[in-house]
C-alpha cells in the first residue's frame, strides 16, 4: 500500500470540494492582510537590497501580490523545497531547485504560502544561513496552528492565523489544484 499517495481526482470532483468548503477569509480579508504584511515588510527591509525567494508553487501567488506592494530596490527568485512531492503527508525535505541569486552577506526574505508543521521553512531559513545570507526572515501568508509542530521556526511576517484546517486557496492547494481560489477555504471533513 502507498499510504498518502493523493489520489488522481477529475476536474468534476474538485468542482464539488470546491462547493463543500467553507470560507474562512474572503478576497478582500486577504488582500488587506497582504497590505499589512508589506508594510511591515517595509519598514524592516526596505533599505537593505533584499532578495525575495519565493517557495513554489504554494508561495507564488503571494509573493507575486507582495512584490507589487514592495516599493523599493529588490531581487526576486524561487526555490522549490518540498517534503510532500506527490502526498498529503510530509516527509524529508526534497529539493527540486536551488535559488540561482547568490545569497552570501545579502538579506533573504524567504516567501511562502502556509506555515504548517514548520520543517519545510526550517530547513529553507537553514540552507540560506548556511549560504552566507547576512540575514533572513520568512514571510507566509497563513500561519497554521496545529496541535503539534514538528518545528519551533516561527515566521517573521505573517498574514492570517488558521486553526488546524486543510485548506486552499491563494497558492494552497488541494491536491495539486484550487491554489487560485479567490479566498482561503477549509476543506469539508467528507473530502480530506
Amino acid at each position: 500500500m502507498n499510504y498518502g499517495k493523493v489520489k488522481a481526482v477529475t476536474p468534476e470532483e474538485i468542482t464539488q470540494v470546491k462547493h463543500r468548503a467553507r470560507r474562512l477569509h474572503g478576497a478582500e480579508e486577504v488582500e488587506r492582510a497582504l497590505d499589512k504584511m508589506a508594510a511591515e515588510i517595509s519598514l524592516k527591509i526596505a533599505d537593505a537590497n533584499p532578495i525575495i525567494l519565493c517557495v513554489m508553487n504554494g508561495g507564488l501567488i503571494t509573493t507575486g501580490k507582495l512584490a507589487t506592494r514592495l516599493d523599493f530596490p529588490l531581487q526576486l527568485d524561487y526555490l522549490h523545497a518540498t517534503r510532500y512531492r506527490d502526498k498529503i503527508t510530509g516527509s524529508v525535505l526534497h529539493w527540486a531547485v536551488y535559488p540561482q541569486l547568490a545569497l552570501r552577506a545579502r538579506v533573504v526574505l524567504v516567501v511562502d504560502d502556509i506555515l504548517d508543521q514548520g520543517a519545510t521553512l526550517d530547513g529553507i531559513l537553514s540552507y540560506c544561513r548556511a549560504q552566507g545570507a547576512r540575514a533572513v526572515y520568512s514571510a507566509v501568508l497563513i500561519n497554521k496552528t496545529p496541535a503539534q509542530k514538528l518545528s519551533a521556526v516561527q515566521a517573521d511576517f505573517i498574514g492570517l492565523e488558521i486553526g488546524d484546517e486543510y485548506v486552499f486557496g491563494y497558492g494552497m492547494d488541494y491536491k495539486s489544484y484550487l491554489r487560485n481560489a479567490p479566498g482561503i477555504f477549509a476543506v469539508a471533513a467528507q473530502d480530506k
